[in-house]
Order: C-alpha cells, then sequence, then structure tokens
C-alpha cells in the first residue's frame, strides 16, 4: 500500500508540474488575456512549490478503485474534486476573488476546469505507467 501511496504522491506532483508550466506559458503568450482572464503567474519557486505540494495531496484521489482502464476518463473525472475546492472554496474564501474566481474574469471557470483536466490527465497516465 505504502508503493501505491508513493506512486500516487508523485504523479500528482508530476501532473501538477505540467499543469503550472502550461498555466504560466498561457500567462506568458498572453492566451488567459485574450480571454479575459486576469491569471499570468510568475514561474518562481514560491508559486510553484505549493502547487506540487498540492497536486501531490490531490493525487491520492487515484488510490479510489476504478472500473474503467482508460486513464484518461479516471483523470478528467477525479480533476473535478480539486476543481472544485478551487472554485467553491479557495477563491471565494481564500483569495477574495469571488465565487469561481469570476473576478478574475468571466472564463475564469472555464480556465481552472482545462488546467486542472490536464492535471489529471497527466497524472493518471503518470499512475498507469
Amino acid at each position: 500500500m505504502l508503493r501505491k501511496m508513493l506512486i500516487v504522491f508523485a504523479a500528482g506532483c508530476f501532473g501538477a508540474l505540467v499543469n503550472s508550466l502550461v498555466l504560466w506559458l498561457s500567462g506568458r503568450y498572453g492566451v488567459s488575456q485574450a480571454l479575459g482572464v486576469a491569471i499570468a503567474p510568475g514561474l518562481s519557486p514560491h508559486w510553484l512549490y505549493p502547487r506540487i505540494v498540492w497536486g501531490g495531496l490531490w493525487g491520492f484521489l487515484f488510490l479510489i478503485a476504478w472500473q474503467d482502464s482508460r486513464p484518461w476518463r479516471k483523470g478528467l473525472t477525479l480533476s473535478l474534486f480539486p476543481t472544485a475546492a478551487q472554485l467553491f472554496y479557495f477563491f471565494p474564501f481564500q483569495t477574495h476573488q469571488g465565487l469561481g474566481g469570476i473576478e478574475l474574469g468571466l472564463l475564469t471557470p472555464l480556465v481552472v476546469v482545462v488546467m486542472n483536466a490536464i492535471w489529471g490527465v497527466v497524472t493518471a497516465h503518470a499512475v498507469k505507467a
């Protein structure tokens, strides 16, 4: 069991690293701004480290038994948990950006869903490998 826990944590960290790099690149190259979303983080250890740790912690969701053998489906489904946490807890209560982070732009929920889907699919494939 410990081996499985280490694998899903590491896979979640890797998924978070990929997610973070895609989010940073979307801000750097103006994709977020073109969508009217004010998310353009700088790539720094201060920003990256907590994201990677949280990604690893969320990776424990991959310990849930799953009948479907398609990793992308499991990844997309399980990515809804951190998405819900971000949209309905962290944005409104921790960063005070409104429900769904709407104060960052109307399409913020879409950006969060897509970015967390990237985390989920990458993590699912890393767990399977």
